[in-house]
């Protein structure tokens, strides 16, 4: 659901995701996973770029998501693929407001 100002969209109560946690979330018309690290949350594009997995299922360790499918791994606070400079995931701004988890889709600039 959009928030008054369309750049951001809410995606969920801010303590469904605690420190170390990893959710999927549906986003405005993407699936994103937001990732807690240390208190600072992350957005990325949710679906693997290896075979379409759900990276918002996956296992977190530090700031590295797991995808549960094949194990592809990513940095939550830059989208790049742990084994590959060239593979990014999409990375989204994010905020908490009033208690929820706001994600911007709009590119960074």
């Amino acid at each position: 659901m959009p928030t008054p100002d369309s750049t951001w969209h809410d995606a969920g109560p801010a303590d469904q995701v605690p420190p170390g946690a990893v959710i999927e979330a549906v986003v405005g018309d993407r699936i994103v996973a937001i990732a807690n690290v240390e208190g600072r949350l992350h957005a990325i594009d949710g679906i693997c770029a290896h075979q379409g997995g759900p990276i918002g299922k996956g296992r977190l360790s530090g700031c590295t998501v797991t995808c549960p499918w094949h194990g592809w791994q990513y940095d939550v606070a830059t989208g790049r693929q742990t084994l590959s400079q060239t593979i990014r995931q999409a990375s989204f701004a994010v905020k908490v407001q009033s208690d929820r988890i706001l994600v911007s889709l709009e590119p960074p600039g």
